[in-house]
């Protein structure tokens, strides 16, 4: 009998964390769905329209600079800064939330092409738990300017997400990748040390804990 294929879902659960990772996270969705040409419809602008169109939605990056506003105007407390950077919340999360379904029809049954947007998948096993956070076995520098990164593979993982930090601080988002056998990074700037951290996606938290960083010399 022919195996069914598996629809494409986004895991809605940026919904769950607060504010400024919401506009983190929106940030990683605008930069990853730029020039990207699986996706040439897109709901909501990125950007704003020029001449502006009163027809359109707002666009993504307007969104998101209105709640970074709100969220800084909001430190001081009070009922209209709050009442402010909640609906500049619900703004974002809206425009997250139609970009999010878009992405998931236009990929359908394609999990390489729907991680490309940015977005992470929401997991199939119905007795989902959290997943265990893989391992880096290994980061070969075999081609210039290139990291390929090694991860142990996990049970019921939709993908995985790879960050680096130059100084194990501040960390960026790098890569999403379906396997977790080889998974090359790419443009990186040699003569630079990088810390390598990985995490698998999907289970009942959406995401694991993120694995042990392994440092690196990019030749």
């Amino acid at each position: 009998m022919k195996q069914i294929q598996q629809v494409v879902s986004a895991s809605l659960g940026y919904k769950r964390t607060g504010a400024a990772m919401i506009s983190v996270y929106l940030g990683w969705i605008i930069a990853c769905l730029t020039g990207n040409k699986a996706f040439p419809n897109l709901p909501i602008p990125l950007v704003p329209t020029n001449p502006p169109d009163p027809t359109k939605p707002v666009d993504l990056t307007t969104r998101k600079a209105n709640l970074d506003a709100a969220i800084a105007a909001c430190q001081g407390g009070g009922t209209l800064a709050t009442s402010a950077k909640n609906a500049a919340l619900q703004s974002v999360i809206d425009g997250l939330d139609a970009t999010a379904f878009y992405c998931q029809t236009t990929a359908r049954y394609d999990l390489h092409t729907f991680l490309t947007s940015g977005f992470q998948p929401a997991s199939k096993n119905q007795g989902q738990s959290e997943l265990d956070a893989p391992s880096v076995t290994g980061v070969d520098n075999d081609k210039a300017a290139e990291l390929d990164v090694h991860l142990t593979p996990i049970t019921n993982a939709a993908g995985y997400e790879v960050q680096t930090s130059p100084d194990g601080t501040n960390w960026t988002t790098v890569k999403f990748s379906t396997q977790a056998r080889t998974i090359a990074l790419t443009g990186l700037t040699t003569g630079t040390t990088l810390q390598v951290r990985a995490r698998a996606l999907g289970g009942s938290t959406d995401a694991s804990q993120w694995s042990l960083p392994v440092s690196c010399r990019v030749h």
